[in-house]
């Protein structure tokens, strides 16, 4: 089959498209033959050889945890789905023509393929930090990093749930967080000053997403360091913060995809897209890399 790969670590330029061998379902796993598939930061961090690891691969990494496709093999002991059904979810090596998933959820009918397969890691995150920081309905959150792919899908989940949201982005990006839903302010100096008038009762959690704002203006705007989460700056952990990267015991993805699902469908969260053809896979890292990306990447094999 045709996928994404890299045999060194660097940047999209090392990315290639080749021929390797299909992947086959394992018991509780589906394999789907993918329609499309997400970009998301951890892969060219994983690409770049920043996540730790040996220096150069040992055979050909095909990237990639999010996609959506039809089903096309179940694993042992899979039941609800069938050969045949649409679905999203995640897995590894994704970005190819054939993937095996290990959750996912049903494709809602109306739902864009590229649009689902940016959808899965957004919504896993967004339910893992709303549970691990425990805002509630009726409560405020300030994102720090709303327009970003995770933060817009984030922002929507809080304000589905009913949870009022003030979110940071840039000057260029405030009407977007006010179209989905959030109250925005411009990150950079005075942002806590801006918080603090667009949420005068205060808030009750603040969830960073992008890692640029600092520690200090993060701190300052919650009740206490446990009520500061962040998936991108794991050194508020020593100032008793908390970081999540979604390891063991910290993610539920079946329970995340499942009722982003249902939201997608009813179009409560809407995710922006930019697609591009599997050839052209090293423009969309380049794009991610530069930082500034308005919803999510999606690769169309």
């Amino acid at each position: 089959m045709r996928a994404l790969t890299y045999t060194e670590h660097g940047g999209p330029e090392v990315l290639h498209v080749a021929a390797v061998p299909e992947p086959h379902a394992g018991p509780g796993q589906v394999r789907v033959r993918v329609a499309a598939a997400g970009v998301n930061p951890i892969d060219w961090k994983l690409l770049g050889g920043f996540m730790g690891g040996s220096e150069t691969p040992e055979a050909p990494v095909v990237p990639g945890f999010d996609a959506a496709g039809v089903v096309d093999e179940v694993g042992e002991g899979v039941t609800g789905v069938s050969v045949g059904d649409d679905v999203f979810g995640l897995g590894t090596g994704t970005q190819a023509e054939l993937a095996v998933l290990t959750a996912w959820a049903p494709k809602p009918a109306s739902l864009d393929w590229s649009v689902a397969a940016a959808a899965p890691s957004a919504l896993e995150v967004s339910e893992r930090v709303l549970r691990l920081v425990g805002v509630e309905p009726g409560q405020t959150l300030f994102v720090a990093g709303g327009a970003g792919g995770v933060g817009a899908v984030l922002v929507q989940t809080a304000v589905a749930r009913g949870i009022t949201v003030v979110a940071s982005a840039g000057a260029d990006n405030q009407g977007y967080l006010r179209e989905i839903g959030a109250v925005p302010v411009t990150y950079g100096d005075g942002l806590v000053e801006a918080v603090r008038a667009a949420a005068p009762g205060g808030v009750d959690a603040v969830a960073d997403v992008a890692g640029r704002t600092a520690a200090a203006e993060l701190f300052a705007l919650a009740p206490s360091h446990d009520k500061v989460i962040s998936i991108a700056n794991f050194d508020l952990a020593a100032e008793g913060a908390l970081v999540t990267g979604g390891g063991p015991g910290e993610s539920r993805p079946v329970e995340a995809l499942g009722e982003g699902a249902e939201l997608l469908r009813e179009s409560r969260i809407v995710i922006k897209v930019q697609t591009f053809p599997l050839d052209r896979a090293a423009e969309a890292y380049a794009t991610s890399l530069s930082g500034h990306v308005r919803g999510k990447l999606v690769l169309l094999p």
